[in-house]
């Protein structure tokens, strides 16, 4: 019995376990599988990556304080983070990583980096 290539159906030579006859068609066939997977969770990195590096630019210290029309004007998006922690008073930072936010009064935030 002759094998034929998953991707493109061209007969297969060599070993009897093999699906694809070169890296080319296994790779284009694995890609187009997780095409619509990989680009949400490729947006989503992006997302999270974009509010990494605003937050660390704002905190270069480790802690700081900022108004949240600067965070808005340098495109944070205040739903994509990692994580939320509340502390035994009830305050809850939202972090992105190793960075975190909390929202203070008057439109401020509270940024800190996690050790």
């Amino acid at each position: 019995m002759e094998k034929t290539c998953l991707e493109c159906g061209e007969k297969i030579r060599g070993r009897t376990d093999k699906k694809f006859c070169s890296d080319y068609c296994r790779n284009s066939h694995h890609n187009k599988a997780n095409k619509e997977t990989s680009n949400l969770v490729r947006n989503i990195n992006n997302l999270l990556r974009r509010n990494h590096r605003i937050l660390e630019e704002l905190n270069p210290t480790g802690k700081t304080s900022v108004p949240k029309s600067k965070l808005l004007s340098k495109g944070f998006d205040f739903e994509h983070f990692t994580s939320i922690y509340t502390t035994k008073t009830g305050n809850q930072y939202y972090f992105v990583y190793d960075q975190g936010y909390l929202k203070l009064d008057h439109d401020f935030y509270a940024l800190v980096k996690r050790n």
